[in-house]
């Protein structure tokens, strides 16, 4: 009996040696939850809206679920708590890396002083017409004013410093639309930067995957609307329509340097 013991012992150990599980069995999967965090009052904000390639579709490794103390993320339950990947939850089970996690990351190293809030509100395979502040019958709609509330709730901690767009995909398909895309796109920027009173709060916009003519009009969006810069994804990574991981990186770096180009 004492023998038995001892390799119940033995093995229990090599269990935890494992990280709590036998050999050859899957480790749970992490389930995105976070404990509710106290965040400074003076945190710098960013909104981050668009559709998929905003909200992340890139690959959850270990070094993304890594905190940083000096970035939080609101989550669903419209609570801080300290940022990790995947930060936006519009579709359990794709959402996944995304540009902001490294824009933070960026922000926080080139000032020491500096917290960051982001504030995720992007939503898979929407169009700009579902980011108007109202349809043309004047009803409300959802996105917008969904990203209202939350920004205004952020701003309890802080200041809306900047807001990251990256959308398109769902308004690539007709270039007839195109001029019309960059003068709808101008009035719903103008219409957030009134109801969040942050008339001059820089905004940064990116391209799309594929080199198509649809990225023209992304980089003519600083010519409709004030304190506006383009991103290039050039040389991102990605499968034709979702950047991977290692694209969404250098994506948010340029963001992040393009937003610091904004604000000398």
């Amino acid at each position: 009996m004492k023998r038995i013991g001892q390799m119940m012992l033995l093995a229990g150990l090599f269990v935890l040696v494992l990280g709590g599980r036998l050999p050859g069995q899957v480790a749970a999967p992490l389930t995105g939850k976070a404990t509710p965090a106290v965040p400074p009052k003076d945190m710098k904000l960013f909104l981050l809206i668009g559709q998929s390639n905003m909200a992340g579709r890139g690959a959850v490794e270990a070094a993304d679920r890594e905190l940083n103390p000096r970035i939080f993320m609101l989550n669903a339950n419209k609570q801080w708590v300290l940022a990790r990947d995947p930060v936006h939850f519009d579709k359990p089970g794709m959402a996944g890396v995304g540009l902001c996690s490294e824009f933070a990351r960026q922000l926080v190293k080139k000032d020491p002083g500096v917290t960051v809030g982001l504030i995720p509100c992007a939503f898979g395979g929407t169009a700009l017409a579902e980011w108007m502040p109202s349809s043309p019958t004047g009803k409300k709609v959802w996105l917008y004013s969904n990203a209202v509330d939350r920004v205004r709730i952020a701003m309890k901690s802080g200041t809306l410093a900047g807001i990251l767009w990256h959308q398109g995909e769902s308004d690539a398909g007709n270039p007839a639309t195109y001029e019309d895309y960059k003068d709808r796109f101008a009035a719903m920027i103008a219409g957030l930067r009134k109801d969040l009173n942050a008339k001059d709060v820089p905004l940064i916009v990116g391209e799309l995957c594929n080199q198509n003519g649809f990225n023209k009009v992304i980089q003519d969006l600083p010519g409709k609307v004030p304190n506006c810069a383009w991103v290039s994804s050039e040389g991102c990574a990605n499968d034709g329509l979702h950047f991977k991981r290692a694209g969404y990186l250098i994506l948010g770096q340029r963001y992040a340097e393009k937003y610091l180009e904004l604000k000398k």
